[in-house]
């Protein structure tokens, strides 16, 4: 089961005669800083607990288009008998056809972009200081690269957990 691509300017025209339903398969933290009003918000990581479909056409998209297509068959699968289809270009070819979006920057930027500022940064730090004052400070960067791994395999990130628990984080979730 597969989910066909559309083009933002013909999913654009299918939203403006009011003949389908946009959902939005980015998390939550994503979704505060940008979003289309009106559209249905559907996790990817919460896709077994969305609503059963009622709208004849279903238009997915993430925020670049690789989401969906790397999850079309479960999206597919949850769309069940509508006609379904994923934003080719995601959110950013839905702003470019004319769709409005809704932008808050107050919000915090998006969970995993925190994880990369925060692990790259490390990185580099160690790597520097491992260059310009001892060589012991590379385990920062081993360290760092280490974590990464670990998330990678076993999904579990306990950076994103830290992150998430900041302030700025728990506002925007409240």
């Amino acid at each position: 089961m597969s989910l066909p691509l559309i083009d933002a300017a013909e999913a654009a025209a299918l939203l403006r005669d009011g003949r389908a339903t946009l959902v939005d398969v980015r998390e939550a933290d994503e979704r505060a800083r940008a979003h289309v009003p009106g559209s249905a918000h559907w996790p990817l990581s919460r896709l077994d607990q969305s609503p059963v479909p009622t709208a004849e056409v279903l238009i997915f998209h993430c925020a670049s288009g690789a989401r969906t297509t790397q999850n079309a068959a479960a999206l597919a699968a949850r769309a069940g008998v509508c006609d379904a289809f994923a934003v080719k270009g995601g959110l950013a070819a839905l702003r470019a056809a004319g769709v409005a979006v809704a932008e808050d920057r107050r919000a915090p930027l998006p969970l995993m972009r925190q994880v990369q500022i925060v692990a790259g940064s490390l990185a580099l730090l160690g790597a520097v200081l491992a260059a310009t004052v001892h060589p012991g400070f590379i385990a920062l960067s081993g360290l760092v690269g280490a974590g990464l791994a670990m998330a990678g395999i076993t999904g579990f990130c306990p950076m994103a957990n830290a992150l998430a628990a900041m302030p700025w984080n728990r506002r925007a979730a409240a």
